[in-house]
């Protein structure tokens, strides 16, 4: 029996990876698509069964030129549709109804009245607390349609087909801030669409097992093995299948937290798995010598990581590279045609164009952080690993804005064991998302035993989150704060200066560089 998939087309929406984790915390699979897939590609998707459309929102008005359009040809497969915000209005648009520009624009919170509670507005009040942003709207529908509901400066903020299965909402559901938009996405998976709720940590390993098969055949395979969740989880699930013929490759590129690459080593030798230990340190940072520019520092070190695994590559006999790339990895990277690239991460647009592997297998690449470490206790990954923060591929290399040095990284290195270990020992430490240290590459005045010190500022970083995709900054309490700055200036000479980043995400990111 095929598995049931919502699909998403996506107009570049900042919204979208929400929109697709709504859905799968329904236990449904939702998978993100370019608009241009085309009707047959939707009929014929091989295991799945494509059992809802949802267009998504964008940036774009369906007037502009060059604006992302899907083939009219898919509203008349028969399959239930959801048009959100822009998704909404190319839906009117295609069907015969007018868009304008809106008089007034709708942006942030307003009230919706509900003139019929059917449908997607199932169990929903007259008066509906909404999330808008938008500058068209839809003012006229063809007659086999019917207004569901509206707002003050939006006439027809949500209608449906009279006979068909097509919905269109002005708002946005997937967001907190609309307070019934889990309930509108359930009406339109489950009642709508006849979703079953199959998809389980369970039903990913055994789909994820046969997809690596399938992909490396009998091929020997290594996967670049960093000690985090991600990777892991991949070679325990690789190892499930490939056995014997899968080598896990730990880099010590240098640019590790203090004692971790021991710890690393320690913890796999104990797997069943081909461990290699390289130490490349030397090599890694005679590469980045004289580079600020943390884009480039990004991508040397990602073709540093490709270069190493070739070599290993080459000596077992190797054809395939097994990567621990999760989802937002590739969103950041810049994978979406509609959307921006927020920065480059060394595993995805960090890898030169020509590899000498036959390909580059990547079983969580549809996985958020969170969904990785559900699968990793279904797989028994150890929960020290489970529970481990997120650490970016480049290490501390990226953690030091401007030119890494060996002198910087032992500061930075000294800094971020203070950090970690006075927040692991504070009570709510269990909470936060992603905790850690930061260098800067500007120097200040300071004072210290009565003289002028000169030194670095570091910078605290301490998020919460759910995801990664979006964090807001933890609010610490002051005394915590000060206790890590006085430890950081007392026991590091070369610091006289500590800050507290409190910039949420976006605007900002978790990671300086």
């Amino acid at each position: 029996m095929k598995k049931d998939l919502v699909l998403i087309l996506d107009f570049g929406s900042q919204y979208s990876h929400l929109l697709m984790r709504r859905i799968r915390e329904k236990n449904v699979y939702a998978k993100i698509v370019q608009p241009e897939i085309k009707p047959e590609e939707i009929v014929d998707s091989g295991e799945y069964s494509v059992k809802g459309i949802i267009l998504t929102g964008g940036p774009s008005s369906i007037y502009t030129k060059g604006a992302p359009r899907c083939d009219k040809k898919i509203l008349e497969l028969g399959i239930p549709i959801l048009g959100i915000c822009y998704g909404h209005q190319l839906i009117a648009y295609y069907s015969g109804g007018k868009v304008k520009r809106a008089k007034r624009m709708e942006y942030g919170v307003t009230e919706a009245v509900v003139e019929k509670r059917v449908g997607i507005l199932k169990n929903h009040g007259k008066i509906e607390k909404v999330w808008m942003s938008h500058g068209d709207t839809v003012l006229r529908l063809p007659t086999d349609f019917e207004i569901l509901a509206r707002t003050k400066n939006c006439p027809i903020a949500a209608f449906r087909h009279r006979r068909k299965h097509i919905y269109g909402v002005q708002w946005h559901p997937e967001v907190i801030h609309t307070l019934r938009g889990r309930r509108l996405l359930r009406n339109f998976v489950f009642d709508i669409c006849r979703c079953r709720p199959t998809w389980t940590p369970e039903s990913f390993v055994s789909r994820s097992v046969k997809e690596i098969r399938d992909e490396v055949g009998d091929g020997r395979c290594i996967i670049a093995l960093s000690g985090g969740v991600d990777s892991s989880t991949a070679a325990v699930l690789a190892a499930k299948d490939i056995g014997k013929k899968l080598t896990a490759v730990f880099v010590d590129h240098g640019f590790m937290r203090k004692g971790e690459p021991d710890e690393i080593k320690k913890t796999f030798s104990k797997f069943n798995l081909n461990f290699i230990c390289l130490d490349e340190r030397r090599r890694f940072i005679g590469k980045l010598r004289g580079v600020t520019d943390p884009e480039r520092k990004r991508k040397i070190i990602g073709e540093e990581f490709i270069r190493t695994f070739e070599k290993t590559a080459a000596k077992i006999k190797a054809d395939y590279l097994i990567q621990g790339t999760i989802y937002p990895d590739r969103i950041e990277s810049g994978i979406r045609a509609h959307s921006e690239k927020i920065k480059t991460h060394h595993n995805v647009g960090g890898l030169p164009l020509k590899i000498k592997f036959k390909k580059v297998v990547e079983p969580l690449r549809d996985l958020y952080k969170d969904e990785v470490r559900k699968v990793a206790r279904t797989i028994g990954v150890p929960r020290k690993i489970v529970e481990r923060q997120p650490f970016p591929g480049p290490g501390l290399a990226i953690r030091i804005v401007g030119e890494v040095t060996e002198k910087k990284l032992e500061i930075l290195k000294r800094a971020d064991e203070i950090v970690r270990k006075e927040l692991e020992g504070w009570s709510g430490g269990k909470k936060l998302w992603q905790y850690f240290a930061a260098l800067l590459s500007t120097k200040s005045t300071g004072v210290k035993g009565d003289s002028r010190a000169y030194g670095y500022t570091i910078v605290i970083r301490a998020v919460e989150s759910t995801d990664g995709m979006t964090a807001s900054y933890a609010k610490l309490p002051h005394a915590l704060l000060e206790r890590i700055s006085t430890k950081l200036t007392n026991e590091i000479p070369e610091v006289n200066r500590v800050v507290y980043d409190i910039t949420h995400k976006p605007p900002a990111t978790i990671e300086w560089e």
